[in-house]
């Protein structure tokens, strides 16, 4: 191997960013392991203390049905609620542009909830549905 492949391997591991999605209550304690702290929910929490680290508010990626209309309790009636919230992520293209440009910039993007179950969330159906999604080109010419 020469010298120039090795200087090559070693910077493109240098410029490697682990990327990944969090979810986390908003009322534990923000930790420097959350890395970007997107706060999902369409108002600010009661309560919530002005010194609490949220470095983006982005209530327009949230479902347009609030969540305490699914019982957090009802594993059936969540399902439904995450089947449709996921079915608007589709239209909210731009939304995901900019989450992903922070994950990028950021590497690790925590989305915040203010939820009772830490699952059963929108933070969390975001979550799970960015982990799996990337962005796919169309090529315009036929085969």
């Amino acid at each position: 191997m020469n010298h120039l492949s090795l200087l090559d391997k070693t910077f493109k591991a240098n410029m490697e960013v682990k990327t990944m999605f969090k979810i986390k209550s908003i009322f534990e304690p923000s930790e420097e392991e959350d890395g970007f702290r997107i706060l999902i929910d369409k108002f600010w929490p009661e309560g919530l203390k002005k010194e609490t680290k949220v470095d983006l508010w982005l209530k327009e990626i949230t479902p347009t049905r609030d969540i305490d209309e699914w019982p957090e309790d009802d594993p059936e009636r969540f399902e439904k609620f995450k089947e449709q919230y996921r079915q608007e992520l589709r239209g909210k293209k731009t939304l995901i542009k900019i989450v992903r440009d922070f994950e990028q910039k950021q590497g690790i993007v925590t989305f915040l909830h203010c939820a009772k179950h830490p699952d059963h969330n929108a933070a969390a159906i975001l979550r799970d549905k960015l982990s799996g999604y990337r962005i796919i080109v169309h090529s315009s010419r036929s085969s």
